[in-house]
């Protein structure tokens, strides 16, 4: 075989296989779309208000009260376009009233006193969240940046399976003083976890079992949000985390108190 025409079908090889790979790897710029995740986590009793007769009643004394769901579910809808992920979670506070000392327990669903909002930047590996704390007028937003802290130590198997149409390995991680089983997709051209610190170095963590949480992939929907949807474009104060957790504690302490002046009254 003369060189030119050597050089020619060596050419045309590299070629034949380079372009399928290429085909199935697009570059993440080019994909949007939403993951829909379907999340369970343990409800910490410390962290609700039981109120009995105007009393906040803590977990230890005899009178609190038995029955209480020890879980609860949540949606959480991740747009992603343009390397950014924005995160809409349908979770809400919840405040616990009893009426009498034996009666029964009433449950309500409060709306937190606040709007958050977190968006990712999947190429820098940040957390960018933004707080509005009040209503109109009155209404004053904030916004705090801060890298997404990843655990280490990760171990991967050869064990695969398929979630939301998406062909998954399975990886187990030491977090929060267990093992997390996680398991992660290459078939989507960015990486991301709804749970931050388990952001492996590549992939889509389409499910995450832990034994107080867990979030699963129901659907991946490839039609994609308006790039500039899914990055914060408000004027907000920048603060620092800490800062944004100060207002953010601040402001439910302040609607917690405001709450008991009213049952009472």
């Amino acid at each position: 075989m003369k060189p030119l025409i050597r050089r020619i079908f060596s050419l045309l090889t590299v070629l034949y296989v380079a372009g399928p790979l290429l085909a199935q790897n697009p570059s993440g710029s080019d994909w949007a779309g939403q993951i829909s995740y379907e999340g369970v986590r343990s409800i910490d009793p410390s962290s609700m208000r039981i109120n009995i007769n105007g009393e906040d009643i803590k977990p230890g004394d005899p009178r609190f009260p038995t029955g209480i769901p020890d879980a609860r579910m949540f949606g959480l809808k991740t747009q992603i376009a343009n390397h950014y992920a924005k995160e809409i979670r349908d979770e809400k506070n919840t405040v616990i009233h009893i009426r009498g000392d034996n009666g029964p327990v009433q449950t309500h669903t409060v709306l937190r006193p606040f709007t958050e909002q977190v968006y990712v930047d999947l190429n820098g590996l940040k957390k960018v969240t933004v707080l509005t704390v009040g209503k109109d007028a009155e209404a004053k937003t904030y916004q705090a940046e801060a890298p997404l802290q990843r655990a280490s130590g990760w171990e991967f198997s050869n064990q695969t399976k398929k979630i939301a149409g998406y062909t998954c390995r399975k990886a187990k991680i030491p977090y929060k003083k267990e093992t997390y089983t996680v398991w992660i997709t290459n078939e989507l051209p960015f990486t991301y976890s709804p749970i931050h610190e388990l952001t492996p170095d590549s992939g889509v963590v389409l499910l995450i079992e832990g034994s107080r949480e867990q979030f699963k992939a129901t659907k991946v929907d490839a039609s994609g949000p308006d790039a500039s949807s899914v990055m914060p474009t408000v004027k907000a104060q920048t603060v620092t985390p800490e800062q944004l957790a100060d207002l953010r504690q601040k402001a439910m302490a302040d609607f917690q108190q405001k709450l008991m002046i009213n049952e009472r009254n």
